[in-house]
């Protein structure tokens, strides 16, 4: 595998400032994609809000933005929490201004087969995967609209998975939270194009997060962890950069549905 640095190089296609005066938000922003995309938006010129529930973790991607010369505001919250999600939005609109940019990423992925019953995995993964996208569309609408209104730029992106239209034996509940976030975006935006506000997916392959690590079902583990080593994967920075190129476009132009993959990948 390629190192950080290197994926980050390469993976770069935005150029320049094109996200300067946006507010954005970017739900789990402690790692993985939520992490790359937050740098990326605030080394584009965006003031970004960094929403995820490992306050300690925030407070690292806050001053690894703030030493590249951007604006970030380290705010813990559990996004499952409908109340704290609403507090949080206040908080981003008093010490940031307006929201223009939302980034609904935060997700989890617990694989096991039907059969063995894992409830608890399957409210898991329905808590942060639907009730936190739907959470976070409640808080930060408003705000778009009222940025859509005023002329600016407004965009809500969510992470959706290429498992919301691959038959994955043992995805079952994460492929269907994944499938309800895509055909939730291509919803929300026959009401809020016409607001002039932007939806849109992406629906990565396998990147190399620690998103797999909370898989416990032998097959899954085994099916990522050969992927890992035998092809070369997406990494976060590949995503952040898709990301904001979807944001950095002009606001008239809205892609809407982005599906990413290793080249390589097959499955």
């Amino acid at each position: 595998m390629n190192t950080t640095q290197s994926i980050q190089s390469s993976a770069q296609v935005v150029s320049g400032t094109p996200l300067a005066g946006r507010v954005a938000v970017v739900t789990g922003a402690s790692s993985g994609i939520g992490e790359a995309t937050a740098v990326r938006f605030a080394e584009l010129g965006a003031k970004v809000a960094l929403l995820a529930r490992r306050g300690d973790r925030l407070d690292q991607v806050e001053d690894r933005i703030r030493a590249g010369g951007g604006t970030a505001l380290a705010l813990p919250t559990d996004v499952t929490d409908r109340a704290a999600v609403l507090a949080t939005a206040d908080r981003v609109a008093d010490e940031l201004g307006r929201v223009d940019l939302v980034f609904a990423n935060a997700g989890v992925q617990l694989i096991s087969g039907i059969t063995d019953l894992a409830t608890a995995d399957w409210d898991t993964q329905i808590d942060l995967n639907v009730k936190g996208v739907m959470n976070t569309v409640q808080a930060f609408v408003p705000s778009l609209e009222a940025a859509a209104a005023a002329g600016r730029g407004a965009d809500l992106i969510m992470t959706s998975s290429i498992a919301a239209v691959r038959i994955l034996e043992g995805f079952q509940v994460y492929s269907a939270t994944k499938a309800y976030v895509s055909q939730l975006a291509r919803l929300l935006r026959t009401e809020l194009g016409r607001k002039k506000i932007r939806v849109a997916t992406v629906q990565p392959g396998m990147v190399d997060t620690e998103l797999p690590d909370h898989v416990t079902d032998p097959a899954a583990s085994k099916l990522m962890a050969d992927l890992l080593t035998q092809i070369d994967v997406l990494s976060s920075e590949d995503v952040a950069e898709t990301v904001a190129f979807l944001s950095a476009v002009p606001k008239h132009v809205n892609l809407t549905e982005i599906t990413m993959l290793p080249t390589e990948q097959i499955i």
